[in-house]
């Protein structure tokens, strides 16, 4: 348990990586070549992004690759006197090793500012022979268009649950872990799609032992069970608001769950509900505007019991258009 396991089983080469096998093909053609264009790599997190930017810089440059290779967050360094420092001063230097340039791997590329993205064009344009820019980030949409023109873009999807299911049970097995097959749907629930959350998920319950169940995956992740979240639910439509309210207290007491953590899940279940798709239109825009509120500073707990109040309001009108 000394090592972060996110790291420890990172991919190290790009034929590793796991489900995004067209962008894999793609940048071995890139390495093959010996030469790319600047980059965009535009996804949710954890689906590989950081990943394929690391193992291509390690087939191009080999035993090389961190000294021609440079790493920088966005998030944490926004502004323009970012693009004008550090990532000018890397720029513009001679790559190492023989090699004929380097890479500037920009994570988080969305949360630059506008004035640090116009610099960044500039950058990109003038200092292209001896640098290559490789841009991560969730929303392309946020990134200026004169960057992304100057970009072969590459969009990342949330990972198959069979993927996330095999490797999970690959480190388990390196692990030494027994983890059950509800356990295993459990960690592929609550991760949907993010390698990263997952693999974390697992090296957390593993913590607490090596027999890994799924009652330890959901009191780990903070989450609730999808089949509690549905009876919730189902209370509220069946006209019960005391029962819904008190199970609503239930949920969140024994999972810690904050209100937008309750709001994500009702988000997930309302199509599971045996309703018409009428009414789960309904509940899908009361729902918006409750998790709006939320995290606007709305007291969550006023703004849950309303939901549930709306529900109970919806169950009854099913019943009065059933009559």
């Amino acid at each position: 348990m000394n090592e972060i396991w996110i790291e420890k089983y990172r991919p190290k080469t790009l034929k590793d990586i796991i489900g995004q096998r067209d962008i894999v093909d793609r940048l071995e053609s890139y390495a093959q070549a010996r030469n790319l264009p600047h980059l965009m790599f535009a996804g949710p997190a954890g689906t590989g992004k950081t990943t394929s930017a690391i193992a291509l810089a390690k087939e191009l440059y080999g035993d090389n690759w961190k000294g021609n290779f440079n790493e920088l967050n966005a998030s944490d360094e926004r502004g323009i006197d970012v693009v004008r420092g550090k990532i000018k001063d890397f720029a513009r230097t001679a790559p190492i090793g023989g090699a004929d340039f380097k890479i500037i791997f920009l994570d988080e590329a969305d949360a630059l500012t506008g004035d640090a993205q116009a610099a960044l064009r500039r950058t990109m344009e003038k200092y292209s022979k001896t640098c290559r820019f490789i841009l991560s980030c969730n929303y392309s949409s946020r990134i200026i268009e004169p960057i992304q023109s100057r970009c072969a873009v590459f969009r990342f999807r949330p990972l198959r649950a069979e993927d996330v299911r095999n490797y999970l049970r690959h480190i388990a097995s390196l692990e030494n872990l027994t983890i059950a097959d509800d356990a295993l749907e459990a960690l592929v629930h609550v991760s949907q799609g993010d390698m990263r959350k997952a693999v974390n998920s697992l090296q957390v319950a593993a913590s607490l032992g090596e027999n890994i169940t799924v009652d330890l995956v959901y009191h780990t992740t903070g989450t609730a069970r999808p089949e509690e979240v549905k009876e919730l639910l189902q209370t509220a439509i069946g006209g019960d608001f005391i029962a819904a309210r008190n199970r609503l207290d239930e949920i969140m007491i024994s999972y810690g769950l904050s209100g937008e953590d309750i709001i994500k899940q009702i988000h997930r279940t309302v199509f599971d509900l045996d309703i018409s798709d009428y009414d789960k239109v309904k509940l899908m825009d009361r729902t918006g505007e409750i998790e709006f509120r939320i995290v606007e500073g709305s007291n969550e707990r006023i703004q849950l019991e309303s939901l549930l109040a709306y529900m109970v309001l919806v169950g009854e009108n099913r019943g009065d258009s059933a009559d």
